[in-house]
């Protein structure tokens, strides 16, 4: 399954979530993106079906292996874009709001090409 934008940022919050707290539910997600639980359990829905995620009895919500990979690789984009960015001049805010959109786009080789340059 070919993940949309939207998947990445879902897969990207579960694993910032996951790293803050002991357990990850819906209504996290819910509250870290400001989105409603009807779009919160769609997407979710998705993933599952993607062998992105999987849900326990309790409702908590885990990264399956490609999950975690996906999330990590994509988080870290954030993160490079994001350094590169404040680098040239912007300000932590927008630099992070403008690697949030990048992220999603940029091809591998520009994306080593700026960790490259940053080192």
């Amino acid at each position: 399954m070919h993940l949309q934008e939207s998947g990445e940022m879902y897969l990207e919050t579960i694993l910032i979530l996951s790293k803050k707290q002991p357990t990850v539910r819906a209504i996290d997600i819910c509250d870290f993106m400001n989105y409603s639980k009807p779009s919160v359990s769609r997407a979710l829905g998705l993933l599952k079906n993607g062998g992105y995620v999987t849900t326990d009895k309790d409702g908590f919500i885990s990264l399956t292996e490609v999950g975690l990979e996906t999330a990590t690789k994509i988080l870290s984009r954030h993160r490079i874009i994001t350094e590169f960015l404040i680098k040239l001049g912007v300000d932590s805010e927008t630099a992070s709001n403008d690697a949030c959109k990048i992220e999603h786009v940029i091809s591998d080789v520009s994306l080593r090409a700026i960790e490259h340059s940053l080192k």
